[in-house]
């Protein structure tokens, strides 16, 4: 089976159960062999508001409530755009801020990990519900209408484009692969290159909650 036949079986079988486990256990490897080549020094922080990027956002969750930025604990947030059909780059990247989240410890109540889904069209509630299964009961998926996602992707200052489909209707969406570090107001403070170790991105959370302060309330 070639790689293209083996993501489509993916993408088909919902990336679930111990097919899932199996492919996670290569994305660790491929996680790893990129943090190698990754900068493993700290991020630059800025002071809130100083970078124009973030802002007010309006879409679904995947438990199918709508959600603003204020529904999320005051709570320090990092973000993440992606699909659930990506082949490699999403899964790592989120394996990695499961991991961050472990490593956290107690200060994994002062921060809310956000999914946000480039492919509404595909990325339905339940469909986030059932992937994000895979890796942390915490992280919160977010889709919406395309209006919705592009708005909120340009408040991010990301691209996304998808890819044309194949004759069976099947694509990809091409999009950046950062992760976006902000205040409980949605105000960017740095964002991590795809590739940073989860240690590094947990450091950097840390330096984060000692000079701003925990936030005044951690549930919503």
């Amino acid at each position: 089976m070639n790689r293209r036949l083996a993501l489509r079986a993916l993408a088909i079988l919902g990336i679930g159960g111990t097919l899932l486990a199996a492919f996670l256990a290569t994305v660790v490897v491929m996680r790893d062999r990129v943090a190698e080549r990754a900068p493993q020094s700290g991020p630059q922080l800025v002071e809130p508001g100083s970078v124009p990027i973030g802002g007010p956002f309006s879409l679904v969750d995947h438990r199918g409530r709508p959600v603003t930025e204020g529904d999320f604990g005051g709570r320090y947030l990092l973000v993440f755009f992606g699909f659930t059909n990506c082949p490699d780059i999403c899964p790592t990247t989120l394996a990695d801020i499961a991991r961050v989240m472990s490593l956290l410890g107690d200060d994994a109540g002062a921060v809310q990990p956000l999914f946000v889904s480039v492919d509404p069209a595909r990325d339905t509630p339940q469909r986030l519900s059932e992937y994000l299964k895979a890796f942390d009961a915490g992280i919160v998926g977010l889709t919406g209408t395309a209006e919705q996602v592009a708005a909120m992707a340009e408040a991010f200052r990301t691209y996304y484009g998808r890819q044309p489909a194949d004759a069976d209707g099947y694509y990809l969406v091409d999009h950046q692969a950062n992760t976006y570090l902000m205040t409980p107001e949605n105000q960017y403070l740095t964002h991590f290159s795809y590739g940073t170790s989860p240690e590094v991105m947990a450091k950097t959370v840390r330096e984060v909650i000692a000079k701003h302060g925990r936030p005044k309330r951690n549930s919503r």
